[in-house]
């Protein structure tokens, strides 16, 4: 089904820069902490309050909604461009990843996800749909899902914002990002994987008894693209406005619509 792989060094590098996902060693190990640590309700609910209180936010609530929109950028980020860009999985799990300060800013905020090894596979010839399968799974039933249920249950953050969070980038990532300097092969990938991701997958494949992706891709909120801005409008407001110095709103707040 699968075989063990490596990346290019440029497409690490890439990986690297524009996700900022480091490896071993961490550069701050008294600062960082396995991701694995905030299933447990004590551990997360404490770094949810120290984060609350770095960012001055009005409560945990709106804390754990812009968590989860950053740990989607540096966890289903990387993961998910590799699979459809280089056709390679590169394995982000809650047991192999760390969370720490980031090599540019020293503070809590942003964190950015550490890796304790590489470990990258790549489908065997006529294998990929099935490849594809377990390895959106484990990303998605195996680490998003799991984490983004925590955090619900700590934070009473309603699962519909922590999807959409997700939603957000994952449909940022193939709509901007993937398309550019895409060859003709990587732009079927695009496509291909794209309407797997909203549309045919299975629920289970997210650990949810329904595609989340789904309603969110389909809805008018989100499909309601902006004549001036070419930005899907959401359908949940993910709180950021409450956090902002300057009260500004995403440009995609419903919101600010």
């Amino acid at each position: 089904m699968y075989a063990m792989s490596r990346f290019q060094p440029e497409e690490w590098n890439d990986l690297a820069k524009s996700f900022q996902v480091g490896v071993f060693p961490l550069p701050n190990p008294t600062a960082s902490f396995l991701v694995e640590d905030l299933r447990d309700g004590e551990r997360c609910a404490a770094y949810l309050d120290r984060l609350t209180e770095a960012l001055q936010s009005p409560s945990r609530l709106h804390t754990a909604s812009l968590f989860a929109k950053r740990y989607a950028f540096i966890a289903v980020g990387p993961s998910i461009f590799a699979m459809t860009r280089y056709n390679k999985g590169l394995k982000v799990s809650l047991a192999n990843a760390y969370l720490g300060p980031s090599e540019e800013r020293r503070g809590m905020w942003p964190p950015q996800i550490y890796l304790d090894q590489v470990e990258v596979t790549e489908p065997e010839a006529g294998k990929r749909e099935q490849w594809r399968e377990d390895f959106v799974g484990s990303l998605f039933a195996g680490n998003i899902t799991k984490l983004w249920r925590q955090l619900s249950a700590v934070a009473r953050v309603p699962m519909p914002i922590l999807w959409e969070n997700t939603a957000v980038r994952l449909f940022s990532l193939y709509e901007k990002r993937l398309a550019s300097g895409a060859s003709e092969e990587e732009r079927v990938r695009i496509e291909d994987d794209f309407a797997y991701l909203v549309n045919r997958a299975q629920g289970a494949v997210f650990g949810e008894s329904q595609n989340p992706f789904v309603s969110l891709y389909g809805s008018e909120a989100l499909a309601d693209l902006s004549p001036t801005d070419g930005v899907r409008m959401r359908k949940t407001c993910c709180l950021y406005y409450q956090v902002s110095a300057q009260g500004e709103y995403c440009s995609a707040c419903p919101r600010a619509k």
